[in-house]
């Protein structure tokens, strides 16, 4: 991922651009840009050992409100102690109610070790750590679709997903009370320790969607989905007793779902086994003897069932039979049931409640090179993705090269200065490419680093062939809009060639010298290659990424110097022999 910096010399401009931005959106909705996140919530830890996130760091700790900032160097841990936390490091222990740690953090508990970035509390109820990590919206939407999506997921399907995530995270109150949502399936799953392929697409479809959200008729939806409908998606009645009908989420057929003869699944429980699940939750007192089906729903599902007397709502009867005997026993509520001797056996379709977006019909959808928007009217029809602050929908404009994504009809205008920067970054990269890019101007600098995550030096951001930017008329306003859409076009460009084997510097530096004929002095970098790498990816403020970026200019122009644009190109696309960089330094 790559960012446009704003050069020293303009970086009061960028302020003035932010305070700009504020001024006018103070009247749209307040857009929640970070969420509470439950932690572990389902192994109930009573202690869990901290540790700096990497050699020579350090965490920052705070035991109360009023209290100093502890710094801690070493290893150290937090258990749970009667009605109080102990936080024991080893030059003391303390005893509070609360835990803060503002920076960069390792976790370990139940044999599992997690690093996080953000912010993360511990807290205690009933004798188990409650531990709850803020971060970014768009984190989190990430993090969930990584969770949530499989193999068989495209671009498309997991656009779709992220939407889903989205919306069901904001527009929705989750019952908790120390934070927003939880971990688990119980909300949505987050795998805090997802593999770095699955993140990389997650945070492709979380870019490509960010801050859109599920709208009908100009109101906040709701969004649900589910692994498999089976074949039919169910309407929320059949599945929560009391929930109004919705046009929206109607219970209807799925030949997407169903094109490979769907998902069958079947199931034991002993008598012994369910009567304890149900009685545990409070359905059904022991001595029932016999278990039917009493009423379904258009799609097929059971709505309620009959132990004897006792009706049972069927989705609350999956739940608790999930949560105390394992969430693969009953899949779905789309089951028939019947007894043999001290055993019910279950045969049904589907898994999960089978309301809203199916995940394996939008896979389906996407493989047969459907859109995202195909996705949401197949499984919401009527509703629609807008943007969360506003209700407004992204307009696409098309331009030579690449595809304008804008909420305002306005932006049409830059087209032909666009279109411009798109040229010049083919001619003097000698790049071209085969799909038009994707460019989506953020009608604020707020929503601009909310989606992206930018650092406020940044101008605009590119992932891939998705370029997004400040507001325009800033850009336009302050005379950056042609350099900053002609860098971020060649960072596209260099991208779509850049192998996996390739230096940050280097596809960094390219864009630099073909940019604006940086990297010419005659002086070389303090910073070696790998150094500028290191700097690249992790910039802790703008002076020290404009010297990386500096840097990186400086070895790419010596690297076009001494063997021509050919060679280089080749080495973009395959990297750099081993001596070569090595080499660039000395004269």
């Amino acid at each position: 991922m790559k960012f446009r910096r704003l050069r020293p010399r303009l970086a009061v401009l960028c302020l003035l651009a932010i305070g700009l931005c504020a001024a006018t959106s103070a009247a749209q909705p307040d857009l929640r840009s970070t969420l509470r996140v439950g932690v572990w919530t389902l192994w109930h830890d009573r202690e869990v050992k901290l540790s700096p996130a990497g050699p020579g760091h350090s965490f920052r700790v705070q035991t109360c409100a009023e209290c100093a900032s502890i710094t801690v160097t070493q290893p150290a841990s937090i258990r749970a102690a009667g009605n109080a936390l102990v936080l024991t490091e080893p030059r003391r222990s303390i005893r509070t109610d609360r835990v803060t740690i503002s920076t960069p953090v390792t976790l370990d508990a139940h044999g599992e070790t997690l690093t996080l970035p953000w912010p993360v509390t511990v807290t205690w109820r009933s004798g188990v750590l409650v531990i709850a990590v803020t971060m970014p919206t768009e984190s989190y939407v990430e993090r969930v679709v990584a969770s949530e999506s499989d193999d068989a997921d495209s671009a498309a399907s997991l656009e779709a997903l992220a939407i889903m995530v989205r919306t069901f995270a904001l527009h929705q109150a989750h019952g908790h009370t120390a934070y927003n949502l939880c971990d688990s399936t119980h909300c949505q799953l987050v795998r805090w320790n997802a593999s770095a392929a699955r993140l990389t697409m997650a945070r492709a479809a979380a870019l490509a969607t960010a801050g859109e959200t599920l709208w009908f008729h100009g109101q906040p939806a709701l969004a649900y989905f589910g692994k498999d409908c089976g074949g039919y998606t169910a309407s929320p009645a059949e599945i929560w007793p009391g929930a109004h009908p919705l046009p929206y989420l109607p219970a209807r057929p799925d030949a997407y779902c169903a094109r490979d003869g769907g998902h069958e699944w079947a199931s034991e429980i002993t008598f012994s086994d369910l009567t304890a699940a149900l009685a545990t939750h409070g359905l059904a007192r022991p001595g029932w003897q016999h278990l039917t089906i009493a009423q379904r729903g258009p799609s097929g599902r059971a709505i309620t069932l009959r132990a004897d007397s006792t009706v049972i709502p069927a989705e609350q009867f999956r739940l608790a039979v999930g949560e105390s005997l394992g969430w693969n026993r009953l899949p779905s509520t789309w089951f028939e049931v019947v007894r043999q001797g001290d055993r019910f056996l279950f045969h049904g379709r589907g898994w999960g409640n089978g309301v809203g977006l199916c995940q394996r019909g939008a896979a389906a959808m996407a493989a047969e090179g459907r859109s995202t928007e195909d996705i949401l009217n197949q499984y919401f029809p009527g509703a629609a993705a807008a943007d969360e602050a506003t209700g407004r929908t992204w307009q696409r404009f098309s331009g030579q090269g690449f595809q304008l994504e804008s909420l305002e009809p306005s932006d049409a205008a830059y087209l032909p200065e666009l279109s411009r920067a798109r040229a010049e970054a083919s001619e003097r990269s000698g790049l071209n490419a085969s799909a038009p890019f994707t460019v989506r101007a953020f009608g604020s600098t707020p929503a601009f680093r909310a989606a992206t995550l930018a650092p406020g030096w940044v101008a605009a951001f590119t992932q891939g062939n998705w370029i997004a930017t400040q507001p325009l008329r800033t850009l336009a306003a302050r005379h950056l809009l042609d350099a900053t859409m002609r860098h971020e076009f060649l960072h596209a460009l260099v991208e779509q060639e850049a192998g996996p084997r390739v230096p940050l510097w280097l596809r960094e530096g390219l864009v630099e010298v073909w940019a604006d004929g940086t990297g010419r002095e005659d002086r070389p970098p303090t910073l070696n290659c790998d150094a500028v790498d290191a700097v690249l990816a992790d910039s802790n403020s703008e002076e020290e990424s404009a010297r990386a970026h500096r840097a990186a200019a400086w070895y790419a122009a010596r690297l076009l110097q001494r063997y021509g644009r050919q060679q280089t190109l080749e080495w973009l696309r395959s990297g750099i022999p081993a001596g070569v960089s090595s080499s660039l330094g000395q004269r």
